[in-house]
């Protein structure tokens, strides 16, 4: 926890008391249903809460933004997202059930009214969201193929809509086929070697 407050030192005393509530939702939920591995759960704070707010370093949410999480798996990024920015909304999905119920139990324990989670293949989702956000699920062709037309008009962030995604090591080859694609390395913003290979990809897409 002491990572976060160093990191983001504007939070609320709510949002404070919702980060700290995660280490004992988690561990509790993962002993039901495994969402996190065994040996990353004693480093939640850093290698799942530190990383995911990575995003937020790149880009801040303005309020009423709408962002979808791909294969959120037990809410990451979104939980964490969620949290930092209260009156952006988001939506989580993965495609396995017992996930998302975790999501759906740690958000109502924190109680985060700007979380929908629901069990739905990426490609089945309908709506439009100024960003899409993810760890690392698949290769970045095959994501963009199951998220393009998802991608709302109107822009409100310095960054221009698309995708936010969080990945690691040499990413030449995966992103060949985006020319426009920027990397954000998060040991920009975090000083800690388990964030050495880490980054943060920006595509921008034009909705088709």
């Amino acid at each position: 926890m002491e990572q976060i407050l160093n990191y983001f030192s504007k939070l609320t005393e709510m949002q404070i008391a919702q980060f700290s509530k995660l280490s004992d939702l988690y561990t509790e939920w993962n002993a039901q249903i495994n969402v996190i591995s065994r040996k990353d759960i004693d480093e939640l704070y850093v290698r799942h809460v530190l990383h995911s707010l990575g995003i937020a370093k790149v880009q801040p949410f303005e309020p009423n933004t709408k962002v979808l999480d791909v294969g959120t798996g037990g809410g990451f990024p979104g939980i964490p997202l969620a949290i930092l920015f209260p009156e952006t909304n988001f939506y989580l999905v993965d495609s396995i059930g017992k996930k998302i119920k975790v999501v759906n139990e740690v958000a109502t324990s924190l109680g985060l009214k700007n979380i929908k989670a629901e069990a739905i293949r990426a490609e089945n989702v309908t709506g439009e969201f100024d960003f899409i956000v993810s760890r690392a699920v698949t290769n970045m062709d095959d994501f963009v193929k199951w998220i393009r037309t998802k991608v709302a008009k109107k822009q409100r962030h310095e960054l221009k809509n698309g995708i936010l995604y969080l990945k690691g090591g040499d990413l030449t080859q995966e992103l060949v086929n985006f020319p426009k694609a920027a990397q954000f390395n998060l040991t920009d913003y975090f000083k800690n070697d388990f964030f050495e290979t880490k980054k943060v990809v920006h595509i921008p897409l034009k909705k088709r």
